[in-house]
């Protein structure tokens, strides 16, 4: 009883989210998401997952923020960290820097499922 009691004290592993593109994304911080690396996928797609999870596991709206923290250029086989903290945005990583203050470089969760999110179909010889 006593072991159990300490195990439920203990932090639990973050849960992995498997996002619409079938992207694995973690949240890591509460304000922090990374997304797994994948070969074949294009950066548009992590920031999908990224979207994806902060609107459908965190349940935020959609108009809410979110930037790169990971820098540019990503390293063979590196997953890409996003973030809801402007303070913690990675600079000239976004997608692109039009506009000017805290939005620089990031984008809407709701753009990024909207625009981003799209299901892989295998392709079967």
């Amino acid at each position: 009883m006593r072991l159990t009691v300490l195990a439920l004290l203990l932090p639990l592993p973050a849960a992995a989210f498997t996002a619409q593109n079938g992207m694995t994304a973690v949240q890591t911080a509460p304000s922090e998401i990374t997304v797994i690396h994948e070969v074949r996928r294009e950066d548009t797609d992590y920031w999908c997952a990224a979207g994806d999870l902060v609107q459908r596991e965190m349940g935020l709206p959609g108009k809410t923020r979110l930037w790169r923290a990971s820098p540019k250029p990503r390293g063979a086989g590196d997953g890409i960290v996003f973030t809801l903290d402007p303070a913690k945005a990675a600079p000239g990583a976004g997608l692109s820097q039009f506009g000017s203050g805290p939005r620089d470089g990031s984008i809407p969760v709701g753009m990024a499922v909207g625009t981003f999110c799209r299901v892989i179909v295998p392709f079967f010889d």
